[in-house]
């Protein structure tokens, strides 16, 4: 079997992690395996929402060590500069992250390491209750290095990226919700048809808005004031053209007048 799985139905494209018997694992091969399925889909018109899940008993249980630490021996500055542009899982974590359409992780089982780096690049994050976020790579002395923090910090703030990342302890799903880590918490059997209830919620909007609007969240974060609201401006008046846009418009404003005329 692949050990990544790659399947679209209707508009929506599902990204299934397929090592069970590894917890999920990515080594070198899953890795490319993810690059060449986010590819696909950022390159797919007809895919306009992604939904990314993990098979077996756990969602991901970060890079496969066995396989990577090799990579690691010769650390230091010149091992950083060499993976600046590859990130992880498929370069999702860094390099393809700003693909403008929605992603959605369903995550169940042990989220450990760069699976929680994994699930941070998502956009959104629907979590089975049975889920664990596992952050023992600080006990190795280790700590995120593609795009954890950063969206930790992003995501939940300063204070609880320190305590995450610091104590090296696991966080359960209620405590991820508390701390907005997750958008849902739903119970285990629930969680796909959670995410594709809101895979549908998004495919009801106009594209051209739902990509403008993620860009435009990715575009601000962590600017000055007045450059987030020049870019929000930018960005939204931009697709004011949008076919689509200006068909849903006229549609309203003729809804608006049809009523206006029946209360008259």
């Amino acid at each position: 079997m692949a050990k990544v799985i790659y399947e679209k139905r209707d508009q929506i494209a599902y990204i299934t992690l397929n090592r069970p018997e590894k917890h999920n694992a990515i080594d070198t091969e899953t890795d490319e395996l993810l690059f060449e399925a986010w590819s696909a889909f950022a390159a797919d018109d007809d895919a306009r929402v992604a939904i990314l899940s993990g098979n077996g008993k756990n969602f991901c249980a970060g890079a496969d060590l066995s396989d990577h630490v090799d990579q690691w021996l010769e650390a230091g500055p010149d091992l950083g500069r060499k993976v600046l542009d590859k990130g992880f899982a498929g370069r999702i974590t860094r390099g393809l992250h700003k693909t403008p359409k929605p992603i959605i992780a369903v995550l169940h089982g042990w989220i450990i390491g760069g699976g929680i780096e994994l699930c941070l690049a998502c956009d959104m994050r629907v979590c089975a209750d049975d889920a664990q976020f596992g952050f023992f790579h600080m006990r190795r002395g280790m700590h995120f290095g593609d795009g954890g923090i950063v969206r930790l910090v992003n995501t939940c703030g300063v204070g609880i990226a320190m305590e995450l990342e610091l104590l090296g302890e696991p966080i359960d799903a209620q405590r991820a919700k508390e701390i907005h880590l997750v958008n849902r918490l739903v119970p285990q059997a629930e969680a796909m048809a959670t995410a594709e209830d809101m895979a549908s919620k998004i495919l009801r909007n106009p594209r051209a808005g739902v990509q403008s609007a993620k860009e435009t969240i990715l575009e601000v974060i962590g600017r000055p004031l007045d450059d987030q609201l020049r870019l929000e401006a930018l960005y939204s008046y931009s697709v004011m053209g949008d076919r689509e846009i200006v068909e849903r418009k006229e549609q309203f404003l003729a809804r608006e007048d049809q009523d206006r005329a029946t209360s008259s």
